[in-house]
This record gives structure tokens, sequence and C-alpha cells, in this order.
């Protein structure tokens, strides 16, 4: 999967209160209060090192989680919750990978069976 050449790095000594709006790749190892959006819907990636704290909601295609959110998140491709990876919120996710250690506490919903649920009643309905 190529990713663009624009990298945004918030280091762990770094917090930011509002919503942060992105493109390209963003790593994030300090904290954030607001909301963690990609601006580029198919190109755009998230990773949230094991430092990272997002306290709001997360919409990014590629998602990487290693730290730590409070909200719920959106991924349209592919999500990893890392082995230190702790949500308390609602996933929503097309593909996801999960690693021996991570957490979370909240629903899990899967955006295939959603899509294919719509299409079953649409052809039915045809």
């Amino acid at each position: 999967m190529a990713f663009s050449n624009n990298h945004t790095l918030i280091s762990r000594a770094t917090k930011v209160v509002g919503d942060l709006h992105f493109t390209g790749e963003l790593q994030l190892e300090g904290k954030v209060t607001g909301n963690i959006i990609a601006e580029d819907e198919k190109d755009a990636k998230l990773v949230i090192a094991e430092t990272g704290v997002v306290e709001g909601e997360v919409r990014s295609p590629v998602v990487v989680v290693n730290g730590k959110v409070i909200g719920n998140i959106y991924s349209s491709k592919h999500l990893e919750l890392a082995a230190k990876g702790n949500v308390t919120g609602t996933i929503h996710y097309y593909s996801i990978e999960m690693v021996k250690g991570a957490q979370v506490n909240g629903s899990m919903v899967n955006k295939q069976k959603e899509s294919a649920s719509v299409l079953d009643i649409s052809i039915a309905k045809g």
C-alpha cells in the first residue's frame, strides 16, 4: 500500500487541544484532546504510538493503535490493534488485526458485513 510523502510527528511532549485534520501519515506520541480526521480518505494512515493518547473520535482509512483511545474509531480500510493498544469506545472497521495484549472496552462493528447486508436488501427488492 503506497502512502503519500506527507509525514507528521506529534512528539510525546506535545499536547493538542482541538480537532486535528491531516493528510498522509500522522505518528502520534503525545496527547490529542479532540477529534483526529484524515482529510484524504483513500491515502491516510494514523499511528498511535505506545505513549500516544487520543480523547476523541478517530477517522482514518488505516489506523494502528499501540497507545490509548477514548472515543470511537472509524477505519475504512485496515485497523491494527497492537499489543499495548487500549480502546474505550466503538470500533468501526473493514479489516482488523488484533495482537495478543490489545484491549477493547466497547463494541466492534464490521463494515464489510454492513455493506453486504445493504447489498442483499437491494437485490431482494430488485
